[in-house]
């Protein structure tokens, strides 16, 4: 049975005068030694996974939706939650603002990585706390630790419309084609995200079983795996020593090494010691995950980078000077982008937020799931319905607030069945962790500094992760029958030549004239088919709703026996389209 409690409501409401007896019954649920610390085996976070150490059998109690949990685990369980996903939130922001990027300046940059944490904090708690939305039967957020982020999905139609501005003149270059940095590339893709943001608002109020018979697992997963695809390009690139200018085969003296000349300890582009930065990082995410404890399994990837950053300062790699020339604080809005609509880019980021409505009814499935709440019925879709209209609106909310565009992240999900807590109490700990990480723009400053390999090494494996779970959306939403195997044949064919060879397309129009309108257009076009997973969505989506579904073998059988083929769907098949066996597992993710 869900255990909701009533979701607030977006209108005033008189609440009852709190008597003495409440007061004094809050204050011992705080101030008390079981409302601060209660009896939780704490031990359990910290033991690690040694060969020689006793496993222990105990486990550790469950913290539901609404259980009350002692204060020193919330903050500690919050922290955890924010730690597991900091990786994810300052990636997409350090690529997109980068040498890879816009080429803005250090200061810019550091305002950005503050900003996401600041805004990811903020967009977090609209989907925790879940409002009912007055006067209709409609909701906005989950009501779970539904944490949000900014959204991977974004950086290979970003990068690629970042690309195409430098190319057609929007962006400036100087005289030998060395990038210069552009705030108004980056001002366009805020604005153009925060108009096609709409298309998953409007989706929210779509049934969810509707979308996911239009997007099926079968689109979905061919999708996701090849923007995972699309980014392991950038992350290895940076991994040999920087994905920018100095990645390149042809470049000025200047980027002759990496990051440049003027960087500390500065080495060729693939030199075996910015190999072996990176690979020091990857290593650490290794042996995390086989002999830490709990807690550091959940944030190996930012222990890995951890272990990075020591090993780059010790040997001379980290510049400071970026660093100490930041301000101690920042928020939101202390710099502004003018924002515009790039034509180009719109055809691709419709489809990214329809891919993000897609990701955000799995990754509520999933949080339902680990909750120990209901993955079906009316209170399960209100969810469903709440989550997605949140992610649209946070879409728009973040472009506004200086931010591409952010979605539901599913690594939560992780942390919530490893420590027994799916307890909204912990995750608003969670939100006031980021919002905190993200004022002392110090730590921004610090995560801006870097070295390329060491962010290499965890982008790599970030990004990696990424394809592994579109493919497991495949492996658990798609039988291959001789159907499917074609649908993503044809659908891959195209995607994995585009993510491959990005500029097969460029030489296809050949128009040169004065009208800007038709040359507009004409970049969308070239955007959308060198994009890969859009060519794949599209192919995908277009011929799963034109070939018919094939009968099997065992479906033979079956029609021999007089046996409705339609009782032998409805057994195998949950009405979302997705794998279903009875348990509640299904939709894991999307």
């Amino acid at each position: 049975m869900d255990e909701d409690q009533g979701p607030s409501r977006i209108v005033p409401q008189r609440e009852p005068k709190k008597t003495m007896g409440q007061r004094l019954n809050l204050f011992k649920r705080i101030f008390t030694k079981q409302g601060l610390i209660g009896d939780y085996d704490y031990g359990f976070l910290l033991r690690p996974n040694l060969p020689f150490m006793k496993k222990t059998r105990q486990t550790a109690p469950f913290f539901g939706l609404n259980d009350r949990m002692p204060v020193v685990l919330a903050l500690v369980l919050g922290l955890q939650h924010a730690l597991a996903m900091l990786a994810g939130v300052i990636t997409p922001p350090i690529l997109m603002s980068g040498s890879s990027g816009v080429n803005l300046p250090v200061d810019l940059q550091q305002y950005l990585v503050s900003t996401a944490l600041i805004v990811s904090g903020i967009l977090s708690l609209i989907q925790i706390t879940r409002f009912h939305i007055y006067g209709i039967p409609y909701y906005l957020g989950t009501g779970l630790i539904s944490v949000v982020g900014t959204s991977f999905s974004v950086i290979p139609v970003a990068l690629g419309g970042f690309a195409q501005m430098y190319a057609n003149g929007f962006c400036p270059t100087d005289a030998d084609g060395t990038k210069l940095p552009c705030p108004d590339a980056y001002g366009a893709l805020l604005g153009t995200a925060a108009c096609c943001a709409l298309i998953e608002i409007l989706l929210a109020f779509i049934p969810p079983r509707i979308i996911l018979k239009i997007f099926p697992p079968i689109v979905t997963g061919p999708t996701v795996m090849l923007i995972g695809i699309h980014l392991i390009e950038s992350g290895f690139k940076d991994w040999a020593g920087g994905s920018g200018s100095c990645g390149d085969a042809t470049h000025s003296a200047f980027y002759d090494v990496c990051p440049n000349v003027g960087a500390p300890h500065a080495l060729p582009w693939g030199s075996p010691e910015y190999l072996g930065l990176g690979f020091s990082v990857f290593l650490t995410i290794i042996l995390c995950e086989r002999f830490g404890a709990p807690i550091m399994k959940s944030t190996s990837v930012i222990i890995g980078l951890l272990v990075g950053c020591i090993i780059a300062a010790a040997t001379g790699y980290f510049d400071r000077s970026g660093i100490d020339a930041a301000p101690v604080a920042s928020f939101v809005w202390v710099h502004t982008f003018k924002l515009t609509v790039y034509g180009p880019l719109v055809l691709p980021m419709l489809a990214v937020f329809i891919i993000c409505a897609c990701e955000a009814i799995g990754d509520i499935t999933a949080t339902c799931d680990v909750s120990r709440l209901e993955v079906e019925g009316s209170t399960y879709e209100s969810r469903i319905q709440g989550g997605v209209l949140a992610d649209g609106l946070n879409g728009v909310l973040a472009a506004l607030m200086t931010i591409s565009p952010m979605s539901t992240f599913a690594q939560n999900n992780g942390v919530i069945a490893l420590t027994r807590c799916a307890n909204r109490t912990a995750g608003y700990c969670c939100c006031a962790f980021l919002i905190i990480m993200g004022i002392f723009a110090k730590f921004a400053a610090a995560l801006v500094a870097i070295p390329s390999p060491v962010l290499g090494g965890m982008t790599t494996f970030l990004f990696c992760a990424v394809a592994v779970s579109g493919i497991a959306i495949i492996a658990r939403g798609v039988p291959f029958n001789r159907r499917n195997r074609f649908i993503l044949t044809a659908g891959l064919a195209i995607g994995y030549g585009a993510t491959l060879v990005p500029t097969y397309f460029d030489n296809v129009f050949s128009y040169s004239g004065d009208n800007r309108s038709l040359q507009g257009f004409l970049d969308a076009i070239v955007l959308v088919m060198e994009t890969g997973f859009t060519v794949t969505a599209f192919v995908c989506v277009i011929l799963n709703l034109m070939l018919d579904e094939e009968i099997e073998e065992t479906d033979e059988k079956l029609i021999a026996t007089d046996v409705p083929v339609a009782a032998k769907d409805a057994h195998d098949t949950h009405p979302n389209g997705q794998s279903f066996d009875g348990g509640p597992d299904h939709v894991k993710q999307v």
